[in-house]
């Protein structure tokens, strides 16, 4: 009797023993597989914009690689909160993903997604319609001060980096402009050029084509340090507004859920991008600078982005995502 139950003793511990290999077996699997058939990159923005012309060029490389087809699925509106949800809504797979940024995110949605990897986190270029007739930042806060709320500045939404990072130049340099939100990047470009807008401070990768032909201006970036994608260009700091920087940034997100394996999948094939020459050549040429994390180190990126700007949004009464 001893015999059998010690016998029995010692099957259960090794089932025991094997289990978590069992659990994690299946797992890597799914990720070797993985995918096994089209992946999908939700845009929350319009065609044309930073996180659209992102999403379109990862997707592009991916395809090669992964031999099956990266569909981009741009979702506008709600300053980024209706793709988001959207997203967050999709099977936790691998098969839905979202190239986010700040807009998209807040403190109520964040739990809702797991940190896949960063892509870019670059100045944004803070261009003028040359018919201003600005030509520095000194000018251009001159002008704002002589004129309070007179000019005008357009963003990819209430609550996006392209707003949140002016109206930290506002509060920096002791200014008012008015805000004009839209549904993305690429429409109040559209109105700058036009001259509806007197200006913007947008992702490099949407503007700078204009400001090389000469129907915009670009004054400097707004990071704290020269971008190495536009060297030539002042930062706002070091152009007349001691204390001030920001970047924008876009990055990958999956549902919260997504198996860990497919998540480090992921990762590591978007890492793998980012350092193909071709895909740094042409992020630079359009002034984004690659930027690579883990899935962790992403997390906490965000984590801290987040916990600034929503400082500003509470102190500012800005309501985000309607």
């Amino acid at each position: 009797m001893k015999c059998a139950i010690d016998t029995a003793r010692r099957a259960a511990c090794t089932a025991a023993a094997l289990l978590p290999l069992a659990l994690v077996l299946p797992a890597q699997a799914q990720a070797q597989a993985f995918p096994s058939r089209p992946v999908t990159i939700v845009v929350p923005f319009p065609p044309g914009g930073g996180a659209d012309t992102l999403a379109r060029l990862l997707g592009a490389h991916l395809t090669k690689v992964w031999k099956t087809q990266v569909i981009v699925d741009n979702r506008p509106g709600a300053s980024g909160h209706i793709g988001a949800s959207f997203v967050a809504r999709a099977p936790a797979d691998g098969y839905t993903l979202m190239m986010s940024s700040t807009a998209s995110l807040d403190k109520k949605n964040v739990g809702q997604f797991a940190p896949i990897s960063l892509v870019s986190a670059s100045a944004y270029v803070v261009v003028v319609n040359p018919r201003l007739g600005i030509g520095t930042i000194k000018e251009l806060v001159a002008k704002a001060k002589a004129e309070p709320g007179k000019l005008t500045f357009g963003s990819s939404g209430v609550g996006a980096a392209s707003h949140l990072s002016v109206e930290l130049f506002k509060e920096v340099a002791g200014i008012e402009m008015m805000h004009v939100p839209y549904k993305g990047t690429g429409q109040a470009v559209t109105d700058l050029l036009g001259g509806t807008l007197s200006l913007m401070f947008a992702p490099a990768q949407t503007v700078m084509g204009y400001v090389d032909t000469g129907r915009l201006k670009a004054l400097a970036v707004t990071s704290a340090q020269r971008s190495k994608a536009l060297p030539n260009l002042p930062t706002v700091a070091e152009a007349g507004v001691p204390g001030y920087a920001a970047v924008g940034w876009f990055g990958l997100l999956a549902p919260v859920g997504t198996p860990a394996a497919v998540v480090d999948k992921l990762n590591t094939d978007v890492n793998a991008a980012l350092r193909d020459p071709d895909i740094v050549r042409q992020m630079m040429e359009h002034g984004a600078e690659p930027s690579l994390t883990t899935p962790a180190e992403f997390g906490t990126f965000i984590r801290a982005e987040l916990e600034q700007w929503t400082r500003l949004i509470d102190k500012l009464g800005i309501v985000v995502g309607g």
